[in-house]
């Protein structure tokens, strides 16, 4: 099966490329624009194309050259408050590119597409663990796009037979078990590389919005899915459609969660540096626990996640990070 990869040298992307091209029976292409994504994280003998889904007459020529027969998105733009700031871009990347995408895929007659959601679609959710058909309720840009393409999807099965599964989830983190690609954002706004920049000496102290929530320390809850085990949830669903032919909708998360406390002790431990912190103001629109369920996706794609701990996930985190201090300093 050859499967396009769009976003594979971006950070869950260039996992799943890795993970996939571990098993048999695929070829992989991965398209990139770079803007985000890094050559260095493309796994070696992989073809690549440079191309923006943006750009209709590089669909096609991508499209007619490997002749996909199946499409996985990671091209998103994801900050959430660039989002709030930059709206038109963010719907002109997340949904234009993505109808684009799913037009050249309609012309080329390709039938399997896995889109990279989020659980943002899900807004301030009124109960935890978030479940698979929780009201759809996005509090910003960021999580109406990717709203906005699950209704596309449903409506482009409905006349021409395509079959997706969308995947919703919250916060990917960790690195790759050999350490040799991880986490590598500009500017980084993600809590693990954070927290490890202050003890690799990249940054005094780790800030903390907020202590006064009611969670058990005062500190917002969040989930923490590590990267290999979502690269794993696309490969399940990719299965998925193909044996069902079916299109899907599922959550993936720990269904518990851990504070910015204990995410920060979790790294003191593994890295034995005592990672100063400062308590600021909250910041406008965090809700204190965000969470989510994934019990539909064990149960029907038989996923299970590896890494069940927040010390195993910072554990694979640091030890890329140690090892790259810049990243892959391409940026």
């Amino acid at each position: 099966m050859k499967v396009l990869i769009c976003g594979g040298a971006g950070y869950i992307g260039s996992h799943l490329v890795r993970e996939l091209s571990s098993q048999p029976g695929y070829e992989i292409i991965v398209l990139d624009n770079l803007s985000k994504g890094h050559l260095k994280a493309i796994t070696k003998g992989i073809n690549f194309e440079k191309a923006d889904i943006r750009d209709k007459e590089a669909l096609e020529h991508v499209f007619s050259k490997h002749k996909p027969d199946a499409v996985m998105h990671f091209c998103a733009s994801i900050a959430v408050g660039e989002s709030v700031t930059d709206p038109l871009g963010y719907y002109e990347n997340n949904v234009v590119g993505t109808i684009y995408l799913l037009q050249a895929m309609q012309k080329h007659n390709v039938k399997y597409f896995i889109f990279s959601s989020t659980a943002a679609i899900f807004g301030n959710p009124e109960e935890t663990p978030i479940a698979d058909d929780a009201p759809t309720k996005p509090i910003n840009p960021y999580g109406d796009t990717k709203l906005t393409v699950e209704k596309i999807l449903a409506w482009t099965e409905n006349a021409h037979g395509l079959k997706y599964v969308c995947l919703r989830y919250f916060n990917a983190c960790g690195a790759h078990e050999s350490g040799e690609i991880g986490e590598d954002h500009h500017p980084e706004t993600h809590l693990i590389p954070l927290i490890l920049q202050v003890a690799l000496g990249r940054r005094n102290c780790i800030k903390i919005y907020g202590n006064d929530y009611e969670t058990k320390d005062g500190t917002c809850v969040r989930d923490y899915i590590h990267v290999t085990d979502l690269a794993t949830a696309h490969i399940k669903a990719l299965e998925y459609i193909v044996r069902e032919n079916n299109s899907q909708k599922f959550n993936l998360g720990s269904g518990e969660g851990y504070t910015v406390k204990e995410v920060i002790e979790a790294a003191r431990k593994i890295t034995g540096h005592p990672i100063p912190e400062v308590v600021e103001a909250r910041r406008s629109g965090d809700p204190a626990v965000l969470i989510a369920g994934s019990t539909r996706a064990e149960q029907i794609l038989g996923w299970k996640r590896k890494y069940n701990t927040i010390e195993d996930i910072v554990a694979t985190a640091w030890k890329y990070h140690k090892a790259n201090i810049n990243g892959y300093g391409e940026n």
